[in-house]
């Protein structure tokens, strides 16, 4: 038997053909080994129902799929040297042990479609995945230090009062716009192209709505052209997607950064999680978040690389979508290293208090001085040319108190209607995945 599902026995590939154009799949398809042999199953169930196989053949169809599911789970199942892909291994297991009967297996099916569903099933996977360890995150930011007081910068400039908790809050917010982009990813993965075959269907009557079902999609992709046409575009909804955690936890990143470092002070570390220098005895360097800083900005390239992948393709399949696995696959355990990695931190995480007492803030303060004559009835033109007056010549001083009670501000974080938009996302994940 061939070791390539396309390969006729008439014909023998060249060996540096073969490592060209396998590339890296013998190994990143173990990554989609366990929704292969799902896939498998679900299928051959389907070809018994409608009367393609014999139910004693879907048996023990289902029974060997079940064995090398059990042994994918144990980590004990390889793609052997010589055999191309995940689909290629099971199909020459199945045949060793069942004969005729595992050639079957491949009826009115793809390889185009196998790779399409199992990466969909995958994907819809590491997003839940992805959304519980992001949900840890979002526990870790919230109400955390919410009563002390910090400077707000813009433009690198001192500007007003800010708080731990509003700087901790913004990014437990950003994560529910981040949820949102999840959620939009899933709903685009959560369609099966199982059926589409190579991009145009079968003419045996298969039963789509029926693997559909026992896959736990929410629908199908109809259009058997588009099925085929979302190879690439899901995995770069899915990026996308990634992009924007990426993107959240990079800024985090270069606030702690910027904040552990002497000028501003605001944050430490406890000296086993900082490093040292090889000739200055006093460094405590935040390397962790300087790599996650990194690392999620290259994240935040993805969609652009698959972009250059795709975008010039026609509809039908290219062996261009191959080179997608590449990409998707580290980009998961990137990010979700990264998102442990951060709340590790974040646990240990030492505030400065009183920093608003040093001198050198006490401008922070000029908007909460304009703010008062405001109240005393002063046009707020007036009375910012008034403080900007004192400011000039050195004579502003402010020592009343800090009264800001609008809804997100320093004394009304909406700390609980964060929470509560977040854990509504969260419940639809969960609502929505069956496995």
């Amino acid at each position: 038997m061939a070791t390539k599902l396309w390969e006729k026995e008439t014909t023998k590939t060249p060996v540096w053909l073969e490592e060209f154009t396998v590339g890296n799949d013998n190994i990143l398809d173990l990554e989609l080994a366990e929704f292969d042999v799902i896939g498998s199953i679900a299928h051959t169930a389907m070809l018994a129902e409608t009367g393609f196989i014999t139910k004693e053949e879907f048996a023990s169809l289902k029974k060997e799929l079940n064995l090398i599911l059990k042994k994918i789970k144990a980590k004990d199942f390889v793609i052997e040297n010589g055999v191309e892909d995940i689909h290629s291994q099971i199909e020459l297991e199945l045949t060793k042990k069942l004969g005729e009967t595992g050639k079957k297996i491949h009826t009115a099916r793809s390889r185009n479609d196998q790779v399409l569903l199992d990466i969909k099933l995958y994907s819809k996977h590491k997003i839940q995945e992805t959304v519980l360890k992001t949900e840890t995150l979002f526990n870790t930011l919230s109400n955390k230090h919410k009563q002390i007081l910090m400077p707000g910068y813009t433009h690198f400039q001192a500007a007003m009062p800010s708080s731990f908790g509003l700087w901790f809050g913004s990014y437990a917010e950003s994560l529910c716009d981040d949820m949102e982009m999840l959620y939009g990813a899933y709903n685009v993965v959560n369609r099966n192209p199982l059926g589409s075959g190579a991009g145009y269907g079968s003419s045996l009557p298969i039963n789509r709505n029926y693997t559909t079902e026992a896959l736990g999609f929410e629908s199908m992709n109809y259009n058997v052209v588009y099925a085929q046409m979302t190879r690439g575009k899901s995995e770069k909804v899915v990026c996308m997607a990634i992009a924007c955690i990426a993107a959240t936890l990079s800024k985090l990143a270069m606030d702690v950064c910027l904040y552990n470092s002497q000028n501003f002070g605001f944050v430490t570390f406890p000296s086993h999680l900082t490093t040292g220098s090889s000739i200055m005895p006093h460094k405590k360097n935040p390397d962790v978040f300087e790599l996650i800083r990194a690392k999620c900005n290259r994240l935040q390239a993805l969609p652009n690389e698959l972009t250059l992948l795709i975008n010039n393709l026609p509809s039908g399949y290219h062996r261009d979508m191959q080179l997608t696995k590449d990409i998707l696959f580290p980009a998961f355990k990137e990010l979700h290293n990264c998102l442990f990695a951060c709340v590790e931190m974040l646990k240990e995480i030492q505030i400065t208090k009183n920093i608003l007492q040093d001198k050198k803030y006490e401008l922070l303060f000029s908007v909460e001085a304009v703010n008062k004559l405001v109240e005393n009835g002063l046009p707020f033109r007036e009375a910012y040319k008034l403080i900007s007056e004192k400011i000039d010549a050195n004579t502003f001083q402010f020592d009343g108190d800090i009264n800001h009670t609008h809804e997100g501000s320093i004394g009304n974080l909406m700390n609980g209607e964060i929470k509560k938009r977040f854990e509504i996302l969260a419940v639809k994940f969960k609502q929505n995945y069956r496995g």
